[in-house]
């Protein structure tokens, strides 16, 4: 017997090949069904890496005044450009990037950075082989499986066709350069979820490689401002040569609060080539037309706040608010060193990469903590193998909750 099946729409086949349930949803449904047996629960959130203190005053005056302007004949504006109002480019060139020769052109605005770190692998053929740090981000992976760069799942749980760059306490969660290779290389620095910068000779290490193998890599410093050892260098842009296979992401969401604000930035050197079968190819040229056809830009508002931060008052804020942030994951480390826990990070990065105890697994301590002291965490082997026996805790939380969560974890 023949069975007809009449014309349809298809599925991309390879949704079946991400992991059932993507990180944070699980970590919601597991806390949602633990409020609904405790609902007069009390409970400290140091997971998700959302922040907690307002806005810098000069983007909200900023933001406010821009959104007056939108509401006068003369000043009203629709559409800008889909890469961003030249006020906030020249403003990001001229002070994140002095000395370093970016051009205000080669600077994109967008609205996360995760979306353009998601976005950016569809300029690549899928035949590309990535190299991602493990532990690290889902995106970079989860992004390259819906593109049908992977293969199917190993019985380790990992995805064929792809190249982990382990992150342990051996290395000091740093990706070493690997001895084959590598097409599209991601790298976050500080890395999340350990919360590790990586130092100047090692990115120089990563740029080398990807001259020698013509390499691109994509960097994602979310959390570059956060960055305080002399020797980590807070743009890889710093590195000699990094223009020519470098591409860089970040992003206003943490370091000035923007997350519910949606404001970021992509850096893509006119310098950087890409090959295809002979043919060489500018990928800002690229990425520019990617970006004018899927993207309107990001709201005039959001955009002239996101430019007062680069006034000397507004620079004066940031600095203010992530010093905040950075006193807050020193003072719970220490806590938690106190209290016996093997913890790192917390030093250039708010997020503390602490070590579950012996023979227990970062699900299980992550049920331990929501059920017995009532603290939110995130599992470390959501965000890979290596995480595996972590758990992660941002600083992001108030104060008080940082201080009682400690006092709970002692009395238990």
């Amino acid at each position: 017997m023949q069975y007809y099946f009449p014309p349809m729409a298809k599925l991309n086949h390879h949704f079946s090949k991400l992991s059932g349930n993507y990180l944070f949803p699980e970590i919601e449904k597991r806390v949602a069904d633990y409020r609904q047996k405790t609902p007069h629960c009390k409970l400290m959130d140091l997971g998700i890496g959302d922040i907690t203190q307002p806005l810098p005053a000069s983007a909200v005056a900023a933001l406010a005044g821009a959104a007056l302007e939108m509401g006068k004949q003369g000043a009203f504006r629709g559409y800008g450009p889909s890469e961003g109002y030249s006020f906030l480019r020249e403003a990001i060139a001229s002070v994140e990037y002095a000395g370093l020769e970016i051009d205000p052109s080669e600077i994109f605005i967008s609205d996360g950075a995760q979306s353009d770190i998601a976005n950016f692998q569809e300029l690549f053929d899928i035949d590309n082989r990535i190299a991602i740090p493990d532990p690290t981000y889902p995106v970079y992976l989860d992004s390259n499986v819906i593109a049908g760069r992977t293969r199917a799942l190993l019985k380790t749980g990992r995805h064929g066709g792809v190249t982990y760059l382990p992150c342990t306490e051996e290395n000091e969660f740093k990706p070493q350069v690997p001895t084959i290779p590598i097409d599209l290389i991601y790298l976050c620095s500080p890395n999340n979820p350990t919360g590790t910068a990586m130092d100047r000779k090692l990115l120089k290490q990563w740029v080398d490689y990807a001259k020698e193998n013509n390499a691109i890599l994509l960097l994602d410093g979310a959390y570059s401002a956060f960055i305080t050892d002399p020797d980590a260098p807070q743009s890889i842009f710093e590195i000699e040569g990094a223009r020519e296979v470098a591409v860089e992401f970040r992003t206003f969401s943490k370091s000035a609060g923007f997350t519910g604000l949606r404001c970021s930035y992509t850096v893509v050197p006119k310098g950087l080539k890409i090959y295809d079968f002979g043919s060489i190819h500018s990928l800002h040229a690229l990425w520019n037309r990617r970006h004018a056809t899927k993207f309107n830009g990001v709201a005039y508002p959001i955009q002239r706040a996101a430019a007062a931060l680069f006034t000397p008052q507004g620079q004066k804020e940031v600095k203010a608010l992530v010093s905040s942030y950075l006193e807050r994951a020193r003072l719970f480390r220490q806590g938690l060193a106190n209290l016996g826990y093997t913890v790192y990070g917390g030093q250039d990065s708010p997020y503390l990469w602490c070590k579950t105890p012996p023979k227990v697994s970062s699900w299980n301590f992550f049920d331990y903590l929501l059920q017995s002291h009532q603290i939110v965490s995130i599992p470390g082997s959501g965000f890979g193998h290596a995480g595996e026996g972590f758990i992660r805790f941002s600083a992001f939380a108030d104060s008080s909750a940082l201080g009682e969560a400690l006092q709970r974890l002692k009395s238990g």
